[in-house]
């Protein structure tokens, strides 16, 4: 009996066969994940590739398995896929309404220590049966994880974010200025005036968007900083300016206001012009299907 057109070639079980080739880099990793032998792991992404009549991979002696660039867009189908199938099977067997499975949730490093981790934790407690695994990078690097599929979602400023991204806003921050105790502005009573600090040294946060961020500011109060330090690093930053090397403008803030080596800085609100007010927005790709745990993560953290 010939196949109907609408039915595909291929099974699930390759397409979890080259999902396990894809992220573990090896047959031999695909194979122990799956529990098959490498053979077998080997014939069923081969059997894949010729009803996709594509080569998907290259297979490299003592050097791995890499994607071709048609693998690399297979990948995030075929993750798709299993997701839809893996739901679809437990629908079936009732337990349709569980939150259970994994999830990755990238995140950008200053929001890392402020926020996430309350989120994660009543996150995780509603939901027990579900996993999180959590990456921290620039803004650039998560765009391409969530493009690639490798992030199911996302926890970012709404600073030039991708018309391609839907967002869900959690909610928003005001840029402040961090001085350091000995600053000459860190006495004065009330907001600071950016203008005043033209002159002074700045530790710029050097991570996009926050980096385009903080100069816009600066720009908008009528001048250019003096940049003498630069650090991708929340922490770094706040640190140098305990130690008087600079003043920083950061949008995030601990609840203690003291360096990793005990130094207090103090926090100051900005004066007229005072600056727009930046949300923090959970993020996913537009044409991403969300797993079950990723929908409930998503309505979890929306207030």
């Amino acid at each position: 009996m010939p196949r109907p057109d609408n039915v595909p070639v291929y099974t699930m079980r390759q397409l979890a066969a080259f999902v396990a080739v894809a992220e573990t880099g090896t047959i031999s990793g695909a194979a122990e994940r799956m529990h098959l032998s490498q053979s077998a792991l080997s014939a069923a992404v081969t059997d894949l590739e010729k009803a996709l009549k594509a080569q998907l991979c290259v297979r490299r002696r003592a050097r791995g398995v890499q994607l071709t660039p048609t693998g690399e867009a297979v990948l995030s189908r075929a993750r798709a896929l299993l997701q839809q199938a893996g739901e679809l099977q437990a629908d079936a067997s009732g337990e349709g309404g569980v939150v259970a499975g994994p999830i990755a949730v990238g995140c950008y490093p200053a929001l890392g220590p402020t926020i996430l981790p309350s989120m994660l934790y009543a996150f995780t407690a509603e939901y027990p049966r579900a996993s999180v695994e959590f990456r921290e990078d620039t803004q650039n690097r998560l765009r391409t994880q969530l493009e690639g599929g490798e992030l199911d979602v996302a926890i970012v400023y709404d600073l030039d974010l991708s018309p391609e991204w839907q967002t869900v806003p959690l909610m928003t921050r005001e840029p402040m200025v961090v001085l350091g105790a000995e600053h000459p502005l860190a006495g004065v009573d009330g907001p600071v005036r950016l203008a005043d600090l033209a002159e002074h040294p700045m530790v710029l946060l050097d991570a996009p968007p926050s980096t385009n961020h903080a100069m816009d500011v600066c720009r908008e109060a009528g001048f250019a900083p003096r940049v003498a330090y630069r650090t991708a690093n929340f922490e770094t930053a706040r640190a140098f300016v305990g130690r008087g090397l600079g003043w920083t403008l950061l949008l995030q803030r601990p609840r203690v206001d003291v360096t990793y080596e005990g130094l207090p800085v103090v926090v100051k609100p900005i004066a007229d012009p005072k600056p727009a007010s930046v949300a923090v927005v959970v993020a996913w790709h537009q044409e991403a299907t969300l797993s079950r745990v990723a929908r409930a993560f998503i309505r979890f953290v929306t207030p």
